[in-house]
């Protein structure tokens, strides 16, 4: 399929793909307002799977619009061609076409200048459009879009069915490379795709991305299961990257709640929710998330060095290859002597930018190649100059190997031209680890963890595989105290410790509906509530883990705190809000622990299910690598 436009698609849009064509006679009917070619019985209304549009679309369109159908079906020997322009038909007649369907819409609003002028600048109504064909892509993997705007391609699929090489094309590569796969069946839910890591979170929702049997669709649901599964791994406020595709019985949905189709309603919109945590939380667990940090410069400073790099500069080598073009011009005789003489008396010098990174070194190398079989083709003497030019290149490889080594590279030699591309590696750049790298927190790397000592009364740093990690002991202790308090909670392994002064509580009504709605949650939890008159009630026992940390402030706000959950039948949800108060009782930051309190820390943090981010969803462990350290210190340059 490709998808041209033009002036942000208020001059021209052209849509055409190579399907099975539309027949002759149906052609204007397609244009009939409330036409449809789906809906041959009652029956049909709950089975509708396909994207087209409804059915006043292209009618809504031909009104404000000059438009021009061509089609041809794979029986016609010529295809057809339909004008119509402000609703009223121009004609219909045969054509020479290929097998498919081409709509053509030009001059939008042509005929209703007051709603032309509430257009937007073509660069916005663009995007606009861009921001759609996107969508379309991603939905399905399987066909190949091509997007033109003003004459220059945006975006080419190939319509391989490979999900990642799309997200690549669409997002880039910092996306791609930070991707978790999620393929889940959770009765008849399928779930399948990809999520990202935490570290490439964005503060909105524009990368929360889902489609629902190849639709793309916005759902308050869908989207509060995500952000739910990825609660513990997330800060607040940032949102998670997620491209998920959902299968789901057509006959448990209701698609037509919107006039754009943008929303749809579930039968069960409770299974739906439970499905996608299930689903994003799995891909989640037991996966080593512990962003790595880079001691960079200041971004001023990183774009000037960049654009420095990049900047053409005059090389040793450039002089030398324009001597031997000017040299070239002389009779052939007297060139080969003087060549000879020049190359026997001073060789080429080194080029600085072999000291380079190979990307740009490479960049250097293809522009003297191309500058110089330019001016062969302008010179006389092109076999002596190409015969020069190659003399060169191979003194260059023959240099000493001392000066050429780039990072990363343990090759003795500069590689010729040849091996270029295929013996460079590539510059190693920061990136998350993951469970191929050999997990931190794991028993038997533990027992190579050599504990360094603690920064700050703080942070403690830990040297393990030439990394250095650094664990903030407040964040750690929290998320110790939360996952023990979930399991306590949920296994009824606890004891209730009576308080006495009972706290008491002054609720507001909705608190008093909350609490009465939850008292057997609390109750089974180990608490012990009870009426004390009014509006106020007494709690005169808490769960024994929370004994040192239960006060009246902390039990109003996670009673407050249930109030918008999307389920009122979720213990989990209850749990989670009592857990949380258990933070109140980590080790706090500026307190110093002794190394055996550090040790015991790390060994109840190899336990948890998530070690890497606290409940409040900031990183338990940083990391840093041998290689950043020793690029600030010059020992790599």
């Amino acid at each position: 399929m490709t998808i041209e436009i033009k002036d942000g698609g208020c001059s021209m849009v052209r849509v055409t793909d190579n399907g099975c064509g539309i027949p002759r006679d149906q052609i204007a009917l397609a244009f009939l307002r409330h036409a449809t070619s789906k809906i041959r019985s009652v029956e049909d209304l709950f089975t509708v799977s396909s994207l087209g549009f409804r059915g006043e679309a292209l009618a809504s369109i031909a009104a404000v619009a000059q438009v021009e159908l061509i089609s041809k079906t794979s029986d016609s020997l010529t295809g057809s061609r339909y004008q119509i322009e402000g609703g009223a038909e121009r004609g219909l007649e045969e054509i020479g076409a290929p097998e498919g369907t081409t709509i053509i819409a030009r001059n939008l609003f042509y005929n209703t200048p007051a709603r032309k002028k509430f257009l937007k600048t073509p660069m916005t109504e663009g995007a606009h459009v861009a921001a759609v064909v996107e969508k379309i892509a991603l939905s399905h993997p399987d066909i190949s879009i091509r997007f033109i705007q003003n004459n220059q391609n945006k975006l080419y699929t190939s319509g391989n069915h490979n999900l990642k090489d799309l997200i690549y094309t669409v997002f880039g590569r910092e996306i791609t490379s930070n991707l978790l796969a999620v393929n889940a069946q959770e009765g008849d839910i399928q779930v399948s795709g990809f999520i990202g890591k935490p570290v490439i979170a964005r503060s909105n929702r524009n990368y929360e991305n889902y489609f629902i049997n190849g639709r793309y669709i916005r759902s308050s649901v869908i989207s509060k299961a995500i952000e739910e599964a990825y609660k513990p791994f997330m800060m607040q406020h940032k949102y998670p990257f997620t491209m998920l595709h959902f299968t789901i019985q057509q006959d448990t949905l209701d698609v037509n709640v919107h006039p754009t189709k943008m929303e749809l309603r579930f039968s069960d919109g409770e299974a739906v929710y439970r499905a996608v945590v299930k689903a994003v939380a799995d891909a989640l667990a037991h996966k080593e998330l512990i962003p790595e940090v880079s001691l960079a410069e200041k971004k001023e400073k990183e774009a000037a060095d960049l654009a420095q790099r990049l900047s053409p500069r005059p090389e040793p080598f450039e002089v030398k290859r324009r001597e031997s073009m000017n040299r070239a011009a002389q009779p052939a005789a007297q060139d080969k002597a003087s060549s000879s003489a020049s190359y026997a008396r001073t060789p080429p010098p080194k080029p600085s930018y072999v000291n380079e990174l190979m990307p740009e070194w490479l960049k250097v190398r293809k522009r003297e190649q191309e500058a110089a079989a330019n001016a062969m083709k302008d010179s006389n003497a092109t076999q002596n100059t190409a015969s020069t030019f190659s003399e060169k290149l191979q003194d260059i490889n023959k240099t000493d190997s001392t000066s050429n080594k780039y990072i990363g590279d343990k090759q003795d030699q500069v590689p010729t031209l040849a091996e270029d591309q295929s013996n460079a590696p590539a510059p190693k750049e920061p990136e998350q680890l993951d469970l191929f790298d050999g997990k931190l927190l794991d028993p038997k790397a533990r027992l190579r963890h050599k504990l360094i000592g603690q920064l700050f009364d703080t942070y403690w740093m830990v040297e393990y595989n030439e990394q250095l990690f650094i664990i903030d002991q407040h964040a750690a202790h929290e998320k110790v105290l939360y996952e023990k308090t979930i399991k306590t909670l949920k296994t009824r392994q606890y004891d209730t410790q009576m308080v006495e002064p009972p706290i008491i509580l002054t609720l507001n009504m909705n608190e008093e509906v909350l609490l009465s709605r939850y008292m057997s949650y609390f109750t089974g939890m180990g608490f012990e509530i009870e009426p004390f008159g009014g509006r106020e009630y007494a709690v005169r026992g808490v769960p024994a883990n929370l004994f040192s940390i239960a006060q009246k402030e902390l039990l109003i706000e996670m009673i407050d705190g249930l109030s918008d959950d999307i389920s009122v039948h979720n213990p989990d949800i209850i749990y989670e809000r009592v857990a949380s108060m258990s933070c109140k009782a980590a080790v706090k930051g500026h307190h110093s622990l002794s190394a055996a309190e550090a040790n015991e820390l790390i060994d109840q943090l190899l336990q948890l299910d998530n070690p890497y981010a606290c409940p409040h969803g900031r990183p338990t462990i940083i990391s840093m690598t041998k290689y950043e350290l020793e690029k600030k210190f010059k020992r790599i340059v």
